[in-house]
């Protein structure tokens, strides 16, 4: 291992010899971009306005793509090249670093978003961004090559199972009575903080996602692309929808924080799965109950 950490800080050395401060800022505006805290601002746009069938699709795929991240980093525990040379870290992170999160739900986000464009720059932002992504972690000193590819297959490896498995699965899970897959929800969540106890975030959005979808979606027949009465849903309307929706996620996010157990204390990680799956429930049901009283589809 140590002639492979060697060879990634040699790597990154290397990089880091066009390093300018204006050069640096660009990089963590892009890196950002890669982020689970962009994306999962993405997610509530494409379930509220754009179709609410494809949202919840991507929002479970890549919710389950990023518990996979954190698990495995936790699980191999390499360290980030800055613990072994502070020199190349311009940037710093409180993970382990195998796979790269950035890298890996990148790919992931747009390895199945980015179909959906139909036009070329659809495949660019899949390999473009990819790609972009995963040198600005280089640049920054967070991650070794081995990191960066490493997050690549990992986010290859849930696209093969999201388009040779999806639709299989989803055929299946339409039989099963919505109490039963309400369970299976909860096993699969409570499996999740299990394997992972050191974050439970992702858990409970997948839990609130589910209950929304099954306890508060049905009755609500919240169609994205349909404003009030049935007619198409104007560029206002959806603007306002996201906008309004949102207010709702930063308010449960930091509005809840300061209320639950702080991070050391005994509670605190069962305060974060509610404060999480709360997040996961107003996106899939409470906004799009908001938006049928206030008209807005």
């Amino acid at each position: 291992m140590e002639q492979w950490y060697s060879w990634g800080l040699a790597v990154i050395r290397w990089i880091q010899q066009i390093e300018s401060p204006l050069l640096t800022g660009l990089m963590k505006g892009i890196t950002f971009l890669g982020s689970e805290y962009a994306y999962l601002a993405l997610i509530p746009f494409v379930y509220w306005c754009i179709d609410e069938q494809k949202g919840l699709r991507l929002g479970i795929t890549f919710v389950l793509s990023a518990w996979l991240n954190g698990a495995l980093k936790e699980w191999l525990h390499q360290p980030r090249p800055y613990e072994l040379d502070p020199a190349v870290g311009l940037a710093r992170e409180d993970s382990f670093g195998i796979p790269s999160g950035h890298a890996q739900l990148t790919l992931t986000f747009w390895g199945i978003a980015g179909p959906w464009i139909h036009r070329r720059w659809g495949v660019v932002l899949v390999v473009g961004l990819s790609l972009l992504v995963g040198f600005t972690r280089l640049y920054l000193g967070v991650h070794f090559p081995t990191d960066v590819v490493a997050g690549w297959l990992v986010g290859l490896g849930v696209l093969a199972v999201y388009y040779l498995g999806y639709s299989t699965i989803e055929s299946y899970l339409k039989n099963i009575p919505p109490r039963f897959l309400l369970l299976l929800a909860a096993l699969l969540a409570f499996c999740m903080n299990a394997l992972n106890p050191k974050d439970v975030s992702f858990g409970g959005v997948f839990f609130g996602m589910c209950l929304g979808v099954l306890l508060v979606s049905p009755s609500l027949g919240f169609r994205a692309s349909e404003g009030p009465e049935g007619k198409p849903a104007i560029r206002t309307t959806r603007a306002l929808r996201y906008g309004l929706g949102i207010v709702g996620v930063l308010l449960l996010y930091a509005g809840l924080k300061p209320l639950l157990p702080p991070e050391g204390a005994a509670w605190y990680q069962a305060g974060r799965f509610v404060r999480y799956g709360l997040i996961g429930l107003w996106v899939s049901g409470g906004a799009p109950w908001l938006f049928k009283r206030v008209k807005l589809a």
